[in-house]
């Protein structure tokens, strides 16, 4: 099973937002965190993200879409990082999160990613068939990266 860690910090608290960057032990911690996933053989991808002030909203109102540029000023919270784990169970996702050194006032927002086996029954065939042809173009594609 895929989950996905999302960690949401206020927006004072965000790298590169208004209070600047956090003290080095706070990358420390991320670091020895990230350190013990890929020893555990759990982590398929983590990333921070950039300030929202590089950002963008896209709202669509049925007909059109429109682009609103950060900052978002509106927001109380915002996703600061996140991460994809598979591993073999809900517990073991919960065990993952609870490790994670987030500080006060950070939250983290842990969600299963759907399977194609989640979308049968659901979705027609002609869509499922659609979509497992995306998904192996898109593992081709990782494939020839990683030759390079």
């Amino acid at each position: 099973m895929r989950y996905m860690l999302i960690m949401q910090a206020p927006e004072s608290m965000s790298v590169g937002e208004s209070a600047g960057p956090p003290p080095e032990e706070v990358f420390e911690a991320m670091g020895r965190y990230n350190t013990e996933l890929v020893d555990a053989g759990v982590l398929l991808a983590a990333e921070g993200l950039t300030p929202s002030a590089d950002g963008f909203v896209v709202t669509h109102d049925g007909e059109s879409a429109s682009v609103t540029d950060g900052p978002f000023a509106e927001a109380k919270e915002l996703v600061a990082g996140f991460w994809i784990l598979e591993v073999a169970s809900r517990e073991e996702a919960v065990q993952w999160a609870r490790r994670c050194p987030i500080g006060p006032g950070v939250t983290l927002e842990v969600r299963r990613i759907a399977e194609m086996s989640d979308l049968e029954g659901i979705a027609p065939a002609e869509v499922l068939d659609a979509e497992a042809t995306l998904r192996r173009r898109v593992a081709e594609r990782e494939a020839e990266r990683d030759q390079v």
